[in-house]
């Protein structure tokens, strides 16, 4: 019999993982007659992370939390308690940039785009949300956490709305941010600019198992592979904006000298990677932690095909996105890989897949591929090869 393991990452703003998961298994089994299709939704730290450990931990309860959103306005939420204690916070259904509306943004990795190679169409203030946006709402639900006595903290930091160096959060946590005159700094990135102070005397501990870091990013704080040249136009900002907000960036790294804004990881999340390596926490590849949990290894191993993907692989998927994982993780076991994403730039790279399908070429266009991707998704499941027949 076919053994097909299935582990794609949602396809953002479009359909989750486990739904995009469902649909081309429902497509192979259609084309590929009794094959066993195993599947493991998978996340790097991004959106659809709580749903992975959800899905992979019996006895996780979801733990509602109404928090600040990156626009200022309420938004309700949940955090993961796992057995043991545990706790689950993830940045992209408190501060994230789907909370912004699906015109706003880009999909990560697409500069100018939304979700599927749909060319972007930023609404009318969407610079100004783009530097006004803040982490305070992924705080606050960490906050809760603690407030509940979990024991250790694991956090995933991808898809977020703002660019603040994770000073939002820090201040939900009981740090003071000021400007020269004493005033707690405006928030998002706009409030680096006049950043003159950072106490972190009130700063609440982390609990005593410590606090792990999804990312899906190596990129440093700053430069031109930081938080703001590279992400900072899929959030709002406009030129004029990159520069401002990295040189806001360039003041809280001044202020907090304990931490190296080289480190890879800090620019994630707009700089939120700083802002928790400065509480303390640690900074770790989201897709390998997520799979060791979902037990990826041992899914693949007596596999004959694997197939993974993503809304948008192009030119920085190489960097610590999930098809990439996936496929490394299958070469280790010799078992051959399909991509299939909403798109595939031109910029990337797809040597070392077996087969690629865009759901934008099988639909005919962006459009018709974000109106309907479990549809696409089900005709790329009719096209796999049929490995081990």
């Amino acid at each position: 019999m076919t053994r097909i393991v299935v582990a794609v990452d949602s396809f953002k703003g479009s359909i989750s993982a486990a739904d995009a998961a469902r649909a081309l298994r429902d497509g192979i089994r259609g084309a590929v007659g009794g094959a066993e299709v195993v599947l493991r939704p998978m996340a790097d730290g991004g959106e659809g992370t709580l749903d992975a450990f959800a899905a992979a931990v019996p006895g996780a309860q979801r733990m509602p939390v109404r928090v600040t959103g990156p626009a200022g306005t309420d938004v309700d939420a949940a955090w993961l308690l796992l057995p043991g204690g545990t706790a689950v916070v993830e940045l992209a259904s408190t501060s994230g940039i789907e909370l912004l509306g699906p015109a706003a943004h880009a999909d990560d990795g697409l500069p100018g785009g939304l979700p599927g190679g749909l060319p972007g169409a930023v609404l009318p203030g969407a610079v100004l949300r783009g530097e006004d946006a803040d982490t305070t709402g992924f705080g606050q639900a960490i906050a809760a956490a603690l407030d509940h006595g979990v024991h250790r903290l694991v956090l995933g930091i991808g898809s977020s709305a703002s660019t603040d160096g994770g000073t939002g959060m820090l201040r939900a946590l009981g740090a003071r941010l000021t400007a020269a005159d004493g005033a707690d700094t405006a928030p998002g990135a706009r409030g680096l600019g006049s950043l003159a102070s950072v106490d972190l005397s009130g700063l609440r501990a982390l609990p005593p198992g410590g606090a792990v870091v999804l990312t899906d990013v190596t990129n440093p704080l700053r430069g031109a592979a930081g938080a703001a040249a590279v992400f900072g136009p899929q959030k709002g900002l406009d030129p004029a904006g990159v520069v401002r907000a990295d040189a806001g960036l360039a003041r809280l790294a001044a202020l907090l000298p304990q931490v190296d804004p080289a480190t890879p990881g800090a620019g994630a999340a707009g700089g939120t990677g700083f802002g928790l390596l400065a509480w303390g926490a640690r900074l770790v590849p989201g897709a390998a932690e997520v799979a060791a949990l979902i037990g990826l290894a041992e899914a693949i191993g007596g596999a004959d095909l694997v197939v993974t993907g993503e809304g948008s692989f192009d030119g920085q998927s190489a960097a610590g996105k999930v098809p990439t994982f996936v496929q490394a993780a299958a070469a280790t076991a010799h078992v051959p890989v399909v991509l299939v994403a909403g798109r595939i730039a031109p910029d990337a790279d797809t040597a070392a897949f077996a087969a690629t399908f865009s759901l934008t070429d099988l639909a005919g266009s962006p459009a018709a591929s974000l109106a309907d991707p479990a549809r696409w998704l089900h005709a790329a499941g009719t096209r796999m090869p049929h490995a081990g027949a």
